[in-house]
């Protein structure tokens, strides 16, 4: 598609359909429909700076999605790109196999357990979030085998939820979808209610729903017997599943029901670390204790592949003071040029005060801008927490009426923000952003303004389409 003619461009300086024929030809994208993108073309990604990217046509984009959640610190930062030369030239790779360690692994797990909740003093590094749950689900097993309980090996998660895409995280993930390719779940891993007030609300107050929904783990375990299962794991606000904001009830009624049957508490924090909520971690900002926290993404700000479990010390002293060797790792866990780059992002997370920043100023910010837009005529619901929110595009509002799943009106609306330049993801009829930490009030407005004119054009578009 070509871009509007408001969008802000310049000269196109490549060969876009080459690279789309080349693309084609030989490279197979993630979560893609092969056939319809080689109809299609990719939109190429050529340049980023600040909040921005820009496309081999010379669009620039206003990038409300950080990436993929991860370039909290924005593009283009010089000082990660030093980082990664100095590592480099020092000592570009060594495992962590065989009583060995470097130095920027060691580093920034001293750093981590620094911005960490007070329990946790270690960490496991993995290369991705993906990872570190089949990380989490292989330590919490070897966890309750260590202390005599090898029955418990059963992990809830959520309908919906998203833990990445390897076998194991697939399992954890509860995307229908992923379920129906390669015989997913694995055993011993089971699934129950997100957290959605409005989907599943079903008349109840937020609040009290909530409580609900967190009931829906209790009935599980009771089912399943507590004596089998060994973890919950659930991320403090749902990403790749739709932005969904968990009523403020929730969160305390999944700690107490975790503490009062022993089961270990999971937090995945791969989009919601790293001050994407206005706290360093998810689980600060719902109060709640977990036992282990995944992360990647934020991490490095995207800049370097890297991921890992903060492992709280109800779990590490069992490892370490019972456990023996843990038979599990990665040829690039603590890879030492993505643990420099990890270094300097967090120093520039803190040298910036961009934990803050989400707090107190651009979350409260976005908030009162981005719900604003519920007004809109096409916008069922608009929510948002710390620096993610999402929207529900509806039929019509009162009765609320759901458009029909195969119109596919997310993905028409999701056309009109790129040919716009901005990036607003679609998740089914939900759109959602995630932008990067150092965006502005000023940008912020800038990004509000381009979504209400998709809005606009999108409700005009189903107009013509008589489906409104």
């Amino acid at each position: 598609m070509k871009p509007m003619e408001t969008a802000a461009r310049t000269a196109p300086i490549y060969d876009t359909a080459a690279l789309q024929r080349e693309d084609s030809l030989h490279y197979l994208h993630p979560f893609t429909d092969h056939k319809a993108l080689a109809a299609q073309g990719a939109r190429i990604i050529v340049r980023g700076e600040g909040i921005y990217v820009w496309d081999s046509e010379g669009l620039r984009i206003l990038d409300g999605m950080s990436g993929l959640w991860c370039v909290n610190v924005g593009y283009g930062r010089k000082e990660l790109a030093d980082a990664a030369y100095r590592q480099m030239m020092e000592l570009p790779f060594y495992n962590s196999f065989f009583n060995t360690a470097n130095v920027p692994a060691i580093k920034l797990a001293s750093a981590l357990v620094k911005v960490a909740p007070p329990h946790f003093e270690h960490v496991f590094y993995t290369g991705s979030g993906s990872e570190g749950n089949d990380t989490v689900v292989r330590m919490v097993r070897r966890y309750w085998d260590i202390e005599g309980q090898p029955q418990r090996k059963i992990i809830i998660s959520r309908h919906n939820a998203y833990h990445g895409s390897t076998v194991a995280g697939a399992s954890l993930s509860g995307m229908k979808g992923m379920h129906a390719q390669g015989d997913l779940p694995i055993p011993n891993i089971v699934h129950i209610e997100q957290p959605y007030h409005f989907e599943n609300g079903h008349g109840l107050p937020i609040d009290e729903y909530g409580i609900v929904a967190a009931r829906r783990l209790e009935e599980r375990i009771l089912e399943l017997g507590p004596e089998r299962v060994a973890a919950f794991i659930g991320e403090p606000v749902q990403g790749a599943g739709g932005v969904i904001i968990p009523p403020p009830t929730y969160w305390p009624e999944i700690q107490r029901i975790c503490d009062r049957y022993g089961v270990l508490l999971a937090s995945d924090e791969v989009i919601c670390g790293f001050g994407r909520l206005g706290h360093w971690f998810g689980a600060q900002y719902m109060g709640i204790r977990p036992d282990l926290i995944t992360f990647a993404k934020g991490v490095s700000s995207g800049y370097i592949p890297l991921g890992g479990v903060l492992v709280g010390d109800r779990v590490a002293r069992t490892l370490i003071d019972k456990g023996g060797e843990f038979h599990h790792g990665f040829t690039y866990s603590g890879h030492p040029v993505a643990c420099a780059v990890a270094l300097e992002n967090l120093a520039i997370i803190e040298r910036e005060h961009l934990v803050d920043k989400v707090r107190e100023d651009t979350g409260p910010y976005l908030k009162q801008q981005f719900e604003a837009l519920a007004d809109h005529p096409l916008v069922g619901l608009a929510e948002s927490c710390g620096l993610v929110a999402g929207l529900v595009l509806v039929k019509n509002k009162r009765p609320v009426e759901t458009f029909a799943e195969e119109l596919a009106v997310g993905m028409i609306c999701r056309g009109y923000m790129f040919r716009n330049g901005v990036i607003m993801r679609a998740v089914g009829d939900r759109m959602i952003i995630a932008p990067p930490l150092v965006i502005s009030r000023a940008q912020i407005d800038e990004m509000i303004g381009l979504i209400r004119r998709c809005l606009d054009q999108t409700r005009q578009d189903l107009k013509s389409r008589g489906w409104i």
